[in-house]
């Protein structure tokens, strides 16, 4: 069984009900379970939540909820890992391994079917602990500042003051939206930053973090100008100056 599991907690704070407030057109969740329907690599796509109205929209929108998470993973300190390793050992307590299992972010509708596909088999060819979405970053990192306390600015690694970009190491950052991991990785809960992991590189335009309504507003336009037929951006824009 290759299993698709959703965390969506009730308690967001910056973004209250994210996972489902309307995007586009449709709860936001509906997006990521949309995209793994659509890329026939599960046999099950489940939310985890500790929200019975969470719980109810993502029925509706074709996910299964068989079960509710516990407070203790349902916190601002929980972190992700824990809570796939509990839905992974809630299904084999029911009898049902899962040969592979995928973490799908509630909150990523740029994610694709392709993409999850990649993902799956890049996990499955490279042998690996996890396979994982990336995109590179727009600057060179290794040209990053810092603003100090007395309001002056320094280079955090000098030594690449003359250094041409073009010489410069690119670097990566993890795209936030799925982590395709093995069943065993999951359960000893293994780190995904590691050697262990193989990359799945997105264009940088299909990658943004929802954390503030910023955020959520620049990710609407976004959508819509990929997806123009699909929905129009939340008005929201005007309360960005207050």
């Amino acid at each position: 069984m290759k299993l698709a599991v959703i965390p969506a907690r009730g308690g967001s704070k910056r973004i209250p009900r994210k996972n489902i407030k309307p995007f586009c057109g449709r709860p936001m969740l509906a997006w990521s379970i949309e995209a793994a329907r659509q890329s026939g690599c599960f046999d099950r796509i489940v939310v985890s939540t500790d929200d019975e109205e969470i719980a109810d929209v993502a029925r509706q929108c074709g996910a299964e909820t068989p079960f509710m998470r516990p407070v203790e993973l349902a916190n601002d300190h929980a972190s992700t890992i824990p809570v796939i390793h509990h839905a992974v050992d809630w299904f084999i307590a029911s009898g049902q391994i899962p040969e592979v299992v995928c973490c799908l972010y509630a909150t990523a509708p740029f994610v694709t079917p392709s993409d999850l596909q990649r993902g799956l088999q890049a996990l499955q060819t490279a042998a690996c602990d996890y396979a994982f979405s990336v995109t590179s970053y727009a600057f060179p990192i290794q040209r990053a500042i810092r603003i100090r306390e007395d309001g002056r600015v320094e280079m955090l690694q000098p030594e690449y003051f003359h250094a041409r970009s073009q010489d410069l190491i690119e670097a990566f950052h993890d795209a936030g939206q799925f982590y395709w991991g093995s069943v065993d990785a999951w359960l000893a809960e293994r780190p995904i930053f590691s050697a262990k992991a193989v990359p799945v590189v997105l264009p940088r335009y299909r990658v943004q973090d929802i954390d503030t309504r910023e955020d959520w507003v620049r990710a609407e336009w976004l959508f819509k100008a990929m997806q123009p037929t699909l929905c129009e951006p939340e008005q929201e824009s005007h309360e960005l100056q207050d």
